[in-house]
């Protein structure tokens, strides 16, 4: 019985023995000072390192060996960006006749680097793939004058430059954009789609309206400061330069916890193992960067407030419109729910804002691929070392198939082999698989849009307008002329932020003697582990307090919300701002414009046209894209196959051909599907029997490369199987009528050679009798002149049906004739 009662912890006996309570007591005390002087420490380590990399006079935190291949400090309009081209690392060989890859690193208060921070970022593991890769960084300082649009120009002449360096490649570079180098990008994919590949674009937002309730409280900071005045007094306050540890403030703000609490405690919890990967992280984070007042001025008036850029609303100085409708390359948006600076709505918002529905999309041959992860953070999605190994990876190995992927709407998932039945059929460890969606379907599970949050946005936008004008009116001037370059140099080194990291540095008599205590530290270190009851008691003591935090951050963000709300959903301020009339679009929804719908319809005239033009391989394509659309998802497998038995039918053929042939074939499917497969019999009219039969393998084995065929999939591959023995049934008659016509004539040609030799005979036998004996007196008794005819004539070409004097041994008849094959 006493087996069965429950042994009390180690803890309890430690409690009830005064002698052992004290040691660990004393040990904790140990541990904990150690802990605090090695704290320090790295913190001193840290203070040194940002001093270290501010001085540089191009600090970044890349993680690779790079050369400068353009310096956009040389172009036209100057700005400071630069692109690199890594060089791989020992061991990694690149084609550098494959797609090349470029990363564009985003700059939003924090330095250059973070896209090649680490081997399993974005780079490494394209570099892994074969890729060769650049990198476009910036530098600390922008160029005077500099604005949004030099910068988006100079990425189009990086994006040439790349293209001229790799002649050889048959494909246009990809381009990854994070965060905030994701709108830029977008931004001149609109304006110059043709040097575009693929883009790529993570945590990066477009839509800054966007949102659902209770979650991202980021999309109210405008409203709650009453608009862009304040950014503008930034810049004025900093001699005409936006301080950018600013904006990093703002992003430490969404995550109190974190950044008050939890990252440093989990330093001081586990400095004998954190302190390197802590100091690696700060490194970037704290390298601060400066941009322009103008720039920044640019960006928060016509996106975060405005919201301009996913309205086609946003014109260039020279009077181009940038419209995201003009981007030809496939765009992935990769998000997280995870993600408070950049959540799922605002990476995706522009696609409804853009579209009234899939067939928009379709018409205006966009391809648009989004994958949401479930819990990483922002920094974690072009970041974290899982992420780059799982969903990076997998989009790098089918960036071709994505290229080739028909125009619409998908979502994506990455889903591991191992959890799969048909795991044996997969070559990696993870398989991308893409899923049709609606725009509605993407406005319930993801935007969840509300049309009365529209217009308390549009009452911010214009409540910031006239702030603003206030401010530059009465304020502005009297700002300018009071700040000096030294004043505004002085004000950036006093930033809380940056006083945070110098302070703690070898600069600061009172560390001297940090170094020394740490040595004497590591040398004779006495560790606890959570067996010590005060070490549990601490653990339990830290997520209480960042629970504390995480309360008072989820009351803030409801008050906030609810503060909002209230104030920019008064139907007052919305009539005193000019949008009290129910008549007044508060929205431009670019899709719904009658010249978008006339666009619609001359591009489905033009194809209805050609709906029976083409051969064999378009109607291979068009059966493969007709049977794959009955699944609910398709992925790389299909296409692999599927190029390689084009390459074998058609050799030579490049991918662009097979993109293009994939597209207009989906086109022409998706305006008459009816119409497109009853014409398939036609493009096989003037094919080989053999050739259709090879066609209708080929098909069966794309289709067989995902495993077994669903009910309704198997269903349209027989209705294809019929199109596809229609079109046989056609040629097979007419290739058996000339058959016999190509027969017939060979007949008729070797009789007309009989008759000859029969006509030539007669003559010579003719000769033969008229002949004369030029000596008759020598000649013996006269012989019969049939004898004398026969020894005149060969055998060989006498018959018995000539009748001519052959009597006396016919010439053996021709073999009878074997019968053709039809």
């Amino acid at each position: 019985m006493n087996s069965l009662m429950p042994t009390p912890p180690a803890e309890a006996f430690s409690l009830l023995d005064p002698f052992g309570f004290g040691r660990a007591v004393f040990d904790y005390w140990r541990d904990a000072v150690e802990r605090s002087v090695l704290y320090m420490d790295v913190m001193r380590e840290r203070g040194n390192q940002y001093l270290e990399h501010i001085e540089k006079t191009k600090p970044n935190v890349l993680g690779f060996d790079a050369e400068v291949v353009m310096d956009g400090r040389t172009l036209p309009r100057p700005v400071n960006y630069e692109l690199m081209r890594i060089l791989p690392p020992a061991g990694i060989e690149v084609d550098p006749k494959s797609r090349p890859f470029v990363v564009v690193d985003p700059r939003a208060g924090h330095g250059p680097g973070i896209g090649g921070f680490k081997p399993d970022s974005e780079i490494g593991v394209a570099l892994r793939a074969g890729h060769p890769c650049y990198f476009i960084g910036f530098l600390p300082y922008p160029e005077p004058g500099q604005t949004v649009e030099d910068v988006v120009e100079a990425e189009i002449a990086f994006l040439r430059c790349v293209i001229e360096h790799h002649p050889d490649s048959c494909e246009k570079p990809m381009v990854v954009g994070n965060c905030q180098a994701g709108w830029q990008i977008m931004m001149a994919a609109s304006l110059e789609p043709d040097v575009f590949g693929p883009i790529l674009i993570a945590g990066a937002p477009l839509s800054y309206w966007a949102g659902e309730r209770g979650k991202a409280p980021m999309r109210y900071t405008g409203g709650m400061t009453g608009g862009s005045w304040m950014t503008t007094l930034a810049s004025d306050l900093g001699d005409g330069l936006f301080d950018g540890a600013l904006l990093v403030q703002n992003f430490e703000r969404l995550n109190p916890a974190n950044t008050w609490w939890d990252k440093q405690y989990r330093l001081y919890a586990n400095v004998d193992t954190e302190a390197e990967r802590y100091l690696n992280f700060e490194r970037w984070w704290g390298g601060h960067v400066v941009l322009g007042g103008e720039e920044i001025q640019y960006i928060v008036d016509n996106l975060f407030v405005g919201n301009r850029l996913s309205t086609a609303q946003l014109v260039t100085s020279d009077g181009r419109r940038i419209d995201l409708r003009n981007v030809r390359s496939p765009v992935v948006v990769f998000c997280s729910q995870g993600d408070d600076i950049t959540p799922p709505p605002q990476a995706l918002g522009w696609v409804r804002d853009l579209y009234g529905g899939v067939d928009d999309i379709i018409a205006s041959g966009q391809t648009i691929v989004y994958c949401v992860h479930d819990s990483t953070g922002h920094l974690g999605i072009f970041v974290s070392g899982s992420v780059s190994r799982k969903e990076h990876a997998e989009f790098t190995a089918n960036i071709d198939y994505i290229d080739v992927l028909p125009p619409g709407l998908y979502e994506t998932t990455v889903t591991s082999a191992k959890e799969r039945d048909d795991a044996e059929l997969i070559e990696r460890d993870y398989l991308l698989e893409f899923k049709a969606r609606s725009i509605e379907g993407l406005d319930r599970d993801v935007l969840h849009h509300r049309v009365d949050d529209d217009t308390r946005f549009a009452t911010v936008a214009r409540v910031s307008e006239i702030n603003l004008g206030l401010y530059r009116l009465f304020v502005q001037p009297w700002i300018r002329a009071t700040i000096t370059p030294e004043a505004a140099r002085l004000m950036r080194r006093m930033h809380p932020i940056r006083l945070g990291y110098k302070l703690l540095s070898d600069r600061n008599p009172l560390s001297v003697p940090l170094p020394v205590l740490a040595d004497w530290v590591r040398r004779d270190r006495h560790p606890v582990d959570d067996s010590n009851v005060l070490r549990s008691l601490e653990k339990a003591c830290s997520g209480q307090i960042s629970r504390a935090l995480d309360t008072w951050r989820e009351i803030r963000d409801q008050s906030i919300e609810h503060t909002f709300l209230t104030v920019y959903g008064q139907p007052l301020l919305q009539a005193m701002v000019g949008l009290g009339g129910d008549a007044h679009v508060h929205r431009r929804q670019p899709g719904s414009e009658p010249e978008h719908r006339r666009f619609i319809e001359r591009r489905q005239d033009e194809l209805r046209q050609r709906v029976a033009e083409g051969g064999i391989h378009e109607a291979m394509m068009r059966s493969v894209i007709h049977v794959l659309g009955g699944a609910p998802t398709t992925d790389e497998r299909n296409f692999k196959r599927l190029r390689a038995s084009r390459a074998e039918l058609e050799p030579g053929s490049s991918l662009s051909d097979f993109k293009h042939l994939v597209r207009e074939q989906f086109f022409i499917l998706k305006l008459d599907r009816e119409a497109a497969l009853a014409a398939i019999p036609e493009l096989l009219a003037g094919e080989r029997p053999e050739a259709i039969r090879s066609s209708l393998e080929h098909i069966e084995h794309v289709l067989a490369a995902s495993g077994e065929l669903s009910e309704h999939v198997r269903k349209r591959y027989e209705h294809i199987r019929e199109l596809f023995g229609e079109a046989l049934e056609r040629v097979e008659p007419a290739a058996s009528r000339q058959a016999l016509v190509a027969l017939h004539d060979e007949v008729a040609a070797e009789a007309t050679a009989e008759v000859a030799a029969r006509d030539e005979v007669k003559k010579m036998l003719e000769d033969a009798e008229t002949k004369v004996d030029p000596n008759p007196a020598k000649a013996g008794p006269a012989k019969p002149a049939s004898r004398s005819k026969k020894a005149a004539v060969p055998k060989a070409t006498v018959s018995k049906e000539s009748g001519d004097a052959g009597d006396e041994k016919p010439v053996a008849k021709r073999a009878p004739r074997k019968p053709r094959k039809r």
